[in-house]
C-alpha cells in the first residue's frame, strides 16, 4: 500500500485545474461587473425619475388647500409640503415651472427662463433634459424669501428691487447638487395661487 503523500501521479494536474478554475472565475466577475455597469444607470434613471414623480405629487397635493393671503404676512401658513431628494451627482439641475437653460448650453444665467407652468425639468450634466408634467390646473411656481421678521414673501427681483411685476411666476430652480430638503408652501394674490418656495 502506497503512503498518501508518496502519490505523486497527479501532482502535475492539480495546479492546472487551479488554474483553470481560477480563470473560469475571473471570466463569471468580470461578466458580473460588465452587467452591473450597463444596469447602473438604468437604475439610477428610474430613480430619478421616482424621485421626480414624487414630488409632482407632493406639490399637487397642495393645490387644494389652504393658500395663505400675500397682503396678510401674519396669517395662518398656506398648504404646506416638503419634498426630500437625493438624485445622483449627475442631474445638474431640477426647476420647477421653468425652463432655466432653453438653449442647452449648460450655463444657466445666459439666457431668459422659458416659463413652462405645471413642469418639472432634470437635466443631466450630458445636457439630456426629462419633463414630468403636473396634470389638474395651472401651478404657478414663484421664488421665496424670507423677511427680517421669519415670514415669506415673494423673492425680489435683483434688477430694480422690487418683487415681480404683477407676481408673475417665476420658476425655481435647485441646481446641484439636488440634495436635501425643500419646503413648498400655497399663497395667493388676487386670487391667483402660487405654490412659493421656501429655500
Amino acid at each position: 500500500m502506497k503512503s498518501l503523500f508518496s502519490d505523486t501521479r497527479a501532482a502535475d494536474t492539480i495546479p492546472l485545474k487551479l488554474v483553470v478554475y481560477l480563470g473560469l472565475l475571473a471570466a463569471v466577475l468580470l461578466l458580473i461587473a460588465q452587467a452591473w455597469e450597463n444596469a447602473s444607470p438604468v437604475l439610477d434613471e428610474a430613480e430619478i425619475e421616482a424621485q421626480v414623480e414624487d414630488a409632482a405629487l407632493s406639490l399637487l397635493s397642495i393645490q387644494k388647500g389652504h393658500a395663505r393671503p400675500l397682503e396678510d404676512r401674519y396669517g395662518p401658513e398656506g398648504g404646506m409640503c416638503v419634498l426630500t431628494l437625493s438624485l445622483p451627482d449627475r442631474v445638474r439641475y431640477l426647476s420647477f415651472g421653468a425652463d432655466p437653460d432653453p438653449d442647452c448650453s449648460g450655463n444657466l444665467s445666459d439666457s431668459e427662463w422659458k416659463l413652462e407652468n405645471n413642469t418639472l425639468i432634470y437635466q443631466y450634466k450630458n445636457g439630456v433634459k426629462q419633463r414630468v408634467l403636473l396634470g389638474g390646473e395651472t401651478v404657478h411656481f414663484l421664488k421665496g424669501a424670507p423677511e427680517e421678521e421669519g415670514n415669506w414673501i415673494p423673492a425680489v427681483s435683483p434688477e430694480n428691487n422690487e418683487t415681480s411685476p404683477g407676481l408673475k411666476e417665476t420658476g425655481i430652480v435647485i441646481e446641484y447638487p439636488v440634495s436635501g430638503e425643500f419646503v413648498f408652501e400655497l399663497v395667493s394674490e388676487d386670487g391667483v395661487r402660487y405654490t412659493m418656495s421656501h429655500f
